[in-house]
C-alpha cells in the first residue's frame, strides 16, 4: 500500500511540473508574436473617413456629412443656427 501511495504522489508531481512548463511556454510564445492585424476591409466599402463632433449636441458623424461654419462642425444647419452649447 505504501509503494502505491508513493507512485501516486510521484505521478501527480510530474503532471504538475509539466503543466507549469506548458503554461510558461505558452506565455513566452504569445509575447513573441506580432500584434494582430486590423480586420481587412470588405469589397464595396468606401474609403476610411474621419469622424467629427457636432459643437452643439456632441454627436459624432462623418466629415463629409457635417456642416462647417466659422471653423466649427455641426451635424445640421439647425444646430449651426442655435450655436455652441
Amino acid at each position: 500500500m505504501g509503494k502505491l501511495l508513493i507512485w501516486v504522489i510521484v505521478i501527480l508531481a510530474v503532471m504538475m511540473v509539466m503543466r507549469i512548463v506548458a503554461a510558461r511556454n505558452s506565455t513566452r510564445h504569445t509575447t513573441r508574436q506580432s500584434p494582430p492585424k486590423p480586420p481587412a476591409r470588405q469589397p464595396g466599402q468606401g474609403p476610411v473617413e474621419s469622424m467629427v463632433r457636432c459643437a452643439h449636441c456632441g454627436i459624432h458623424l462623418p466629415r463629409s456629412e457635417a456642416t462647417l461654419l466659422d471653423g466649427k462642425t455641426w451635424c445640421s444647419q439647425e444646430h449651426a443656427r442655435l450655436g455652441e452649447r
